[in-house]
């Protein structure tokens, strides 16, 4: 029952600012979950051994997820910026040793993680509009869905069972079957000048990177000898583990999204 509930919260919170405020408000919920997602990921990284900045950490996330929403910024810039400002941060902090290396890079990886997919995100909702968003959306639940059900009435043989033991190839299927359906049905009326090749093609890419992306959350969870990112969200874990399928994915649909705009 909780889970449920925390369900019918969030969906019409993101639905709603999706579809009825202004652009900049999708990107305000971006950066918002972007500042959350960083502080799990911080978790994540002190259960591994890492010891990372929390000012650092939401500084660089929350500015490159505002960059890339924005469109303003080239993103090579805020590679840069943040590569500069987390040396700079070490040399300051650090002490020599082992773990120095793995630290800088654990936090120069936060923003190319987080950041830049929830910015490209919200920067579709300014090149494609609205609907564009909602069709990832659509999308990625249609995906996930697939492959829960599809898992439990076929599943047989493990996907990754070091990593996610629950998950299955015959689910994964399902998943990718269903998940480029929905894109590509739905493409029909939110990009309908849009080649049916090109359209399947890049529903197949996302929502493959989709079920990369919960595998690859999966393994930093694993590894960190963790069930949940976080208890934020009632039933569902933390921001990370609903927005995981997401950050692999939320690139390249903007990358289609953009392509289409050309």
């Amino acid at each position: 029952m909780t889970r449920v509930l925390s369900a019918l919260l969030l969906i019409p919170v993101v639905l709603g600012v999706v579809w009825f405020l202004p652009p900049v408000y999708t990107l305000y919920l971006s950066i918002l979950a972007s500042l959350l997602a960083a502080r799990e990921y911080r978790s994540l990284a002190a259960a591994l051994g890492l010891r990372l900045s929390s000012g650092l950490m939401a500084a660089t996330v929350a500015v490159a997820c505002m960059a890339v929403g924005r469109g303003n910024v080239p993103a090579e810039v805020v590679v840069l910026g943040a590569m500069v400002l987390i040396g700079v941060s070490a040399v300051l902090v650090e002490e020599p040793g082992p773990a120095v290396l793995s630290r800088a890079a654990a936090a120069m990886f936060a923003p190319a993680y987080i950041g830049f997919p929830l910015g490209a995100i919200a920067a579709v909702r300014i090149m494609g509009g609205r609907e564009a968003v909602l069709l990832l959306i659509a999308t990625i639940i249609v995906s996930d869905s697939a492959q829960y059900y599809t898992g439990r009435a076929f599943g047989r043989t493990p996907l990754a069972p070091a990593i996610s033991p629950k998950k299955t190839r015959e689910g994964a299927i399902g998943g990718v079957v269903f998940g480029t359906l929905a894109m590509v049905i739905g493409a029909r009326w939110v990009f309908p000048a849009a080649a049916p090749a090109v359209v399947a093609a890049s529903a197949l890419v996302i929502v493959l990177l989709g079920i990369a992306g919960d595998l690859f959350e999966s393994l930093l969870k694993r590894s960190a000898g963790v069930k949940d990112s976080s208890a934020l969200i009632p039933g569902h874990g933390g921001i990370l583990d609903r927005i995981d399928s997401w950050l692999f994915a939320g690139p390249a649909y903007y990358l289609f999204v953009r392509y289409l705009q050309a």
